[in-house]
């Protein structure tokens, strides 16, 4: 059996110096080789021994998490908190944001096969130290437009009541150099997030291959869920800190106005802006810190080659493992093309990457726009709707990959297994998306919009008889609220001759495009007023629909570690950390990048209120079909799934394991090779 063991390539033990690499011979100068790739965790000579308290999977784990947890505040947190503040304070659409958040991945897919094929071989922990350093500084150049484009003016001092045609204070005028320059600032954020996805790069291929080579098979899934599900508390601390920074004016301190009559701007003024930049400066500083105990860790942790030989090969018995170790493919650059065929051709491997690309495009467009389509539909605040979303969304993730590491490791799942598994999940997700059939809203009334002037005017035409006097700008967006519960443009719009303030509020009086109440009330005061913002929603289903979307994510991320596991499982030893390469472009191609540029389409599809000046220049979105928008993201994430269930179970059906005779050769050979060692 010892011979059988040596001289069979497929079934030589492992040696540490690429993780699950089998060796060729048992030399001792191999050996020797092992024990200094295990050193001791410091700086060359400086190995204190109080670091080697942290020379440990746990140790490692801790400090991966930190970074892991620092990376998704920043792009899967701040980000998409900031979405909404960036659209308005630098002119941009749906779109374009969605760019800016597809460009994090952009570089992720360029980068992500050489880093994993070149870095299997390499010092994975010192790869993570540059990692540290590319996230810190994204994070610092995606604070850098605040600081150039000057302090933010929520708007001139215009009159926003109904004025007689010759008495308005803004006279508005057209030239070629009135569109803003502040668009430019996209090019800014495409720049920090292809570093931030520079950063990433190592830390989800050559990180998580890290793991699974320094701890048991049967303990793998549990530490990497562990890993994945705290880079998930990432985006819950940035849903929360950004939200509540949004609550700070952009410029710290709210500008003084020269006209006391003139209301000073708070948060429930749509003009309003919140300090989005502040938590990216303060997570460079943090993000840098990590360098330092990434830069300590050994080639690879004491007792790495005790483990891998141990452990049991579970790849697709397509040959592939036998080719990959006679002729050793993956030492040298040249064997890139062949070791990528290779992947290329596991039919296993491609249908598991397909299905969580499929899943990833959901998952990235929801997380990109979930906040705006809880403002949107529900009626809430853009500060309120990223903290409502990040404590429901993050903390649902997190637990769909706490319970599936838990799962896979307690039960002691097989491959074949973890596929069965993976397609239970998806298919309960798949009912649980149903929500938004049943708990969406419908469109609050709105002037000029969605229904006429009181009976006056036309839809989609914010010009009534009413207002066609009061020579309104189209480019100044100040909603109000009518007693007749419809909401209007902005004061002018609503015919609104007059203002009063009452215990520092603003209301307005004399508004001839405004109704009767709908509830009566004993005073004629009340019969024309109007308050500033938006009418409160009528639509009470927001807990509905936050419940069942909180248990469509948890059975969603159910099957993210168990796919993961069954990758590294089914694909030549060699090739772990280069297959989790491939399926970070696959799921950058066909997920990541596109999600969040199909979701701001759809989203800016269902507009029905676009902000466009007097020079027809087109800003952000004002007002969208609520209906529209749901049926619309619905019909995505529900093909999506379809898609999703529809490759596991093909890889579940393609999925062949080494036959069971070879299992326990290759059992016996390591166990004899470990000996050895």
């Amino acid at each position: 059996m010892k011979g059988d063991g040596i001289e069979n390539p497929v079934f030589e033990p492992p040696s540490p110096d690429i993780g699950r690499q089998r060796q060729a011979s048992l030399s001792g100068a191999d050996a020797g080789v092992s024990e200094a790739e295990e050193g001791p965790c410091g700086w060359g000579r400086c190995t204190p021994k109080a670091l080697q308290l942290c020379n440990n999977p746990e140790g490692y784990l801790a400090a991966y998490s930190f970074l892991a947890i620092f990376q998704g505040i920043v792009v899967n947190g701040l980000i998409n908190v900031s979405i909404s503040t960036i659209e308005k304070r630098y002119e941009l659409n749906s779109s374009l944001t969605g760019l800016i958040s597809a460009s994090y991945d952009i570089a992720f897919c360029i980068l992500s096969l050489f880093v994993s094929f070149f870095g299997e071989r390499g010092h994975k922990p010192r790869w993570l130290a540059f990692s540290a350093f590319m996230l810190g500084l994204g994070s610092l150049i995606f604070s850098l437009p605040h600081f150039s484009s000057g302090k933010y003016h929520y708007g001139a001092k215009v009159e926003d009541t109904c004025q007689i045609p010759g008495t308005s204070s803004a006279n508005f005028t057209c030239s070629a150099s009135t569109k803003s320059s502040l668009s430019n600032y996209l090019y800014v954020f495409i720049l920090a997030q292809l570093l931030l996805g520079v950063g990433g790069t190592p830390l989800y291929t050559l990180g998580t291959a890290f793991i699974d080579d320094s701890v048991p098979k049967h303990k793998s899934s549990f530490y990497i869920g562990i890993g994945y599900a705290m880079s998930l508390l990432g985006p819950a601390i940035g849903y929360v800190l950004g939200g509540q920074l949004l609550n700070i004016y952009i410029d710290i301190q709210i500008p003084e106005r020269q006209d006391t009559a003139y209301t000073e701007i708070d948060q429930d003024d749509p003009r309003w802006l919140g300090a989005w930049w502040i938590a990216f400066l303060a997570c460079f500083f943090a993000i840098w810190l990590l360098i330092l105990p990434f830069s300590c860790f050994p080639k690879h942790l004491p007792g790495t080659a005790k483990i891998q030989a141990e452990k049991i090969s579970e790849t697709h018995n397509d040959g592939s493992e036998t080719l990959v170790e006679t002729k050793n493919i993956g030492k040298s650059f040249k064997d890139f093309p062949v070791a990528l065929l290779i992947l290329l051709k596991n039919p296993v491997l491609m249908t598991l990457i397909l299905a969580s690309s499929s899943e990833s495009l959901v998952a990235t467009g929801f997380a990109t726009f979930l906040p705006k389509i809880i403002e949107n539909q529900f009626g809430k605040t853009s500060s309120f709707s990223a903290t409502l979303g990040g404590l429901v969304l993050i903390p649902a993730a997190a637990l769909g990959q706490i319970i599936s590491g838990i799962l896979v490791s307690k039960c002691k799942m097989d491959c074949k297994s973890i596929i069965k598994f993976m397609i239970g999940t998806c298919s309960v997700a798949l009912l649980l998306n149903t929500v938004f059939l049943f708990a969406k809203c419908g469109n609050e009334p709105f002037a000029g919009v969605s229904e006429t002037y009181n009976g006056t005017g036309m839809p989609n035409n914010l010009t009534a008889p009413c207002n066609a006097n009061c020579s309104c700008l189209r480019s100044m967006y100040y909603p109000v609220c009518g007693r007749d519960e419809v909401q209007y443009f902005s004061p002018c719009f609503a015919g609104c001759a007059s203002h009063l303030f009452n215990n520092i509020k603003k209301t307005y009086h004399n508004c001839s495009c405004v109704g009767k109440p709908k509830r009566e009330t004993g005073s004629e005061d009340f019969l024309y007023q109007a308050a500033p913002g938006k009418c409160p929603t009528q639509c009470k289903l927001l807990s509905l629909f936050l419940t069942f979307f909180f248990f469509a994510v948890v059975f969603t991320f159910m099957a993210v570690t168990p796919t993961t596991v069954a990758i590294l499982r089914c694909v030549p030893d060699k090739q772990r950390s280069f297959a989790l390469g491939v399926q970070s472009v696959f799921l950058r191609l066909l997920g990541t990048i596109p999600g969040p540029i199909l979701f701001g389409v759809a989203i800016d599809n269902s507009c029905t209120l676009w902000d466009i000046n007097e020079c027809k220049v087109k800003g952000a979105c004002l007002v969208y079909d609520n209906e529209r928008m749901a049926y619309l993201l619905m019909g995505i994430s529900t093909a999506c799934k379809i898609i999703t269930i529809i490759f596991i179970v093909m890889a579940a059906y393609l999925y062949k394991p080494p036959p069971a005779n070879v299992a326990l050769s290759q059992k016996d050979s390591e166990m004899v090779s470990a000996v050895h060692t």
